[in-house]
């Protein structure tokens, strides 16, 4: 045990000095009134909670992440059923499809949309070709654009959850179903869908915390006028030279993604053992 325990002493270590340091010397930083850290102050969070533009762009940023992952969720479940339901050849592609953004970067991906949702970039010619708009659409710096975006982005993180569910389900539980007289819907909403609900809380708390998080998309995609708090944490430290307002900023959202995806750990787990009872 003693032998054990030296082996995972680097780890915690590195763990401490890559992850817990830089949070202590964020959270320091915040309790102060410059970068000097003269002083102590909670002016920071005052300054923050009494100004209501500040906790707007908060509110704005979590409500992002909520319809970027509804998206996912919408259009990734299926994708997942379809990979489950494939043939192991078929899987195989399908599922390397799944994975083959993760392997461009995500700023080569976030332009190639900039093309695509421009004024008269892709999209919008086939929307005026076949004669479904006679102008062009505003998608491009516009809160749709970016939830767009970050649903394609983020997509895999939706998807891979749930097929690994999906994956180990017995198939028997379905063709009992059907047998009993359930129709094909009804054995989904009774049986697929509550036993796949792990993979689905997986999924939605992977890809919640990335797209709120998601600096290079949200700015890219949503410009200067759409401000949510990673471009806000931004400003404040390189344009404002404002770094203990930065840090307050960085700690304020921290603890709120984590509020939320412990939240929606917390239904994870209560699906699970409802699932298994």
């Amino acid at each position: 045990m003693e032998a054990d325990s030296r082996l995972v002493l680097p780890l915690a270590a590195l763990f401490t000095a890559f992850f817990v340091a830089p949070l202590v010397v964020l959270l320091l930083l915040s309790l102060h009134g410059d970068i000097a850290m003269r002083g102590w102050t909670l002016g920071n969070y005052v300054k923050f909670f009494s100004d209501p533009f500040s906790y707007s762009i908060l509110i704005d940023t979590l409500l992002l992440g909520v319809k970027a992952t509804l998206v996912c969720l919408l259009f990734g479940y299926p994708v997942a059923w379809l990979c489950a339901r494939a043939g192991a050849r078929w899987q195989s592609v399908l599922v390397f499809l799944v994975i083959l953004p993760i392997l461009t970067s995500v700023v080569v991906r976030t332009f190639s949309w900039i093309v695509i949702l421009g004024r008269q970039g892709l999209l919008n010619q086939i929307v005026m070709g076949l004669g479904l708009s006679n102008e062009p659409l505003r998608l491009l710096y516009t809160e749709i654009g970016v939830v767009m975006v970050l649903a394609q982005v983020q997509m895999p993180l939706m998807v891979l959850p749930i097929l690994t569910v999906l994956s180990k389900l017995d198939p028997n539980l379905g063709d009992a179903s059907r047998v009993l007289g359930a129709g094909e819907w009804r054995t989904f909403f009774r049986i697929t869908l509550p036993l796949s609900m792990p993979g689905i809380i997986a999924g939605c708390i992977l890809t919640y915390a990335a797209s709120v998080t998601a600096f290079v998309t949200q700015t890219l995609i949503g410009g200067a006028r759409l401000i949510y708090m990673p471009l806000d944490i931004y400003q404040q430290a390189v344009g404002a030279n404002n770094w203990p307002f930065a840090a307050a900023l960085s700690i304020i959202f921290m603890v709120t993604v984590m509020i939320v995806v412990g939240v929606l750990g917390a239904i994870g787990r209560r699906s699970e053992i409802h699932g298994r009872a």
